[in-house]
């Protein structure tokens, strides 16, 4: 008895045979995107410099962007200074409650003018004072 082994030829993954699998790759490479495209896409890098200097362009500039913002940093104004220029508000509250803290500061200023409009003198009071003279009516343009 022969036992002979026979061997599976068949392909693992399906392929398309010979002259369709070629058109297929030409249509692929019809379709891909231009260099252009893939600069702005970042996957190629748009640079002029050699491919065995790209690396290390990359890196200087890289490192170029840090010195700057190191040097941004180092000359940034103290807090003081831009509470003074009215950049960041003059309160110590947590950030959360600054805007509840600005409110009723207005709120207290409202108070505060409303409570002199009510005690303010009558326009006869101040002639009486001197403060007026007696033909001048400041309600009158009102």
């Amino acid at each position: 008895m022969t036992d002979a082994k026979v061997v599976d030829e068949t392909p693992i993954s399906p392929v398309r045979e010979g002259l369709e699998r070629r058109n297929s790759l030409e249509k692929h490479l019809q379709h891909r995107p231009d260099p252009q495209d893939l600069k702005n896409r970042h996957i190629l890098l748009d640079t002029t410099a050699a491919p065995a200097l790209q690396a290390k362009a990359q890196e200087l500039e890289r490192q170029r962007a840090t010195d700057n913002l190191k040097k941004g940093l180092a000359h940034r104004p103290d807090r003081e200074t831009l509470v003074e220029r009215h950049i960041l508000p003059d309160s110590n509250a947590a950030p959360a409650l600054q805007s509840h803290q600005l409110e009723l500061e207005r709120h207290m200023r409202k108070d505060s003018l409303e409570k002199g409009l009510q005690h303010r003198p009558s326009p006869e009071d101040l002639v009486k004072k001197g403060i007026l003279e007696a033909d001048e009516n400041p309600l009158k343009d009102a």
